[in-house]
């Protein structure tokens, strides 16, 4: 089997450094940024013009090329293709768009975990074209990209079920509390820095990333592993060392994770002990329902959060935005009874997530059997 250089295969094009003055809520356009290239979608919109080169359709090939190297087809209808996104299609008649859609994931991950990085990692349009994908003939790329198609809507079918689930706590909160924001029963608001403790995790050590402070037995937690999470964190990527440690500080289980740059007010609920760095901030209270509660309302304003948040290389906010946020909170015999419905859908969820993990091996068992030729 034949391999070549995506360079010779495809089509890139980088997105435009759009003004950012010009963006909001509404406008000629949506405009995709990095954190709508998994999501699919933007609530963002463009108000000046533009050049017709950087409109998207349905269908198109994306790459994030900041922070995890991620792919997705877009699915947001006509939008604007902003920088640090590229749009990837195929120029040969020897490759296959499907084809290439699936082979792109191990590609990009291979290469973000040699990238380094002192805050944020980076993908270059060169790097692409350097990528070289095995190359069979072009009716056993379509057999293979039909095969993996079929098995990736599978996994689609179940995080769906999953997502609805997560749609169901929401309207859970809704019954019992109503809209967070209007507050029509009445509950008395306070400032979120007093229903609890929040504070910014440690990361001392310049660089972040030196090697002597990772690859140790201390799990930690970055801005992707929260918001990658269903809310509940049960896994990591990466670890301290005893050094590592030394320079950090460990956050117990039941710690809730927002995250204040890069994704904003993302959130999760940490299932061990584990250490962050400081675009995230960790909440504790007294009562782990509240923490229950307090991570289901910030979901309600998590658009709001990150759509007001300044912009210069990435987004972020700052520790007094979210001490100073007025949350309504009712009766502490009110919020456990709200974490004891969420605890049932949590259960629901696990049985999804286990089902889920086991579609996961399957498509990714056929991904590395596909591309040795073996499928």
């Amino acid at each position: 089997m034949t391999n070549l250089r995506l360079g010779e295969l495809v089509e890139i094009l980088s997105g435009f450094a759009f003004d950012s003055d010009k963006f909001g809520d509404s406008g000629n356009l949506p405009i995709v940024r990095i954190r709508d290239v998994v999501r699919g979608c933007s609530f963002t919109f463009y108000r000046g013009e533009y050049d017709p080169k950087y409109v998207l359709k349905d269908g198109d090939v994306l790459i994030g090329m900041d922070g995890e190297f991620n792919r997705a087809r877009w699915q947001g209808g006509k939008a604007l293709l902003n920088q640090r996104v590229c749009r990837i299609t195929t120029s040969s008649e020897k490759l296959d768009n499907s084809y290439l859609f699936h082979f792109l994931p191990a590609a990009l991950k291979a290469i973000e975990d040699v990238t380094p990085f002192v805050t944020v990692k980076h993908l270059s349009v060169k790097t692409i074209r350097d990528i070289e994908i095995p190359l069979p003939p072009l009716p056993e790329q379509k057999r293979i990209a039909e095969v993996l198609d079929k098995a990736d809507e599978l996994r689609a079918k179940r995080r769906t079920a999953i997502d609805k689930l997560d749609t169901l706590t929401q309207s859970i909160f809704l019954e019992m509390f109503g809209d967070p924001v209007t507050n029509p029963k009445g509950w008395t608001f306070k400032k979120l820095g007093e229903v609890g403790n929040l504070d910014r995790g440690v990361s001392k050590h310049r660089p972040r990333n030196a090697p002597e402070l990772l690859g140790g037995s201390h799990p930690l937690i970055q801005t992707g592993d929260v918001a990658n999470s269903d809310g509940y964190i049960r896994g990591y990527n990466s670890t301290y060392s005893d050094l590592g440690l030394k320079q950090s500080k460990m956050w117990p289980t039941g710690t809730l994770c927002i995250t204040i740059a890069a994704n904003i007010a993302k959130t999760g609920i940490l299932t061990f002990n584990a250490c962050f760095p400081d675009s995230v901030v960790g909440f504790r209270a007294e009562d782990a329902a509240t923490v229950d509660y307090v991570r289901t309302w910030l979901s309600f304003l998590q658009k709001a959060l990150e759509d007001s948040a300044p912009e210069s290389a990435q987004k972020n906010i700052n520790l007094a935005i979210l001490r100073n946020l007025n949350i309504p909170m009712p009766p502490l015999a009110l919020q456990r009874k709200f974490a004891g419905r969420i605890a049932a859908v949590e259960k629901q969820k696990a049985a999804y997530r286990s089902s889920l993990e086991k579609l996961d091996r399957l498509f990714a068992s056929l991904q590395d059997r596909a591309f040795k030729g073996e499928l």
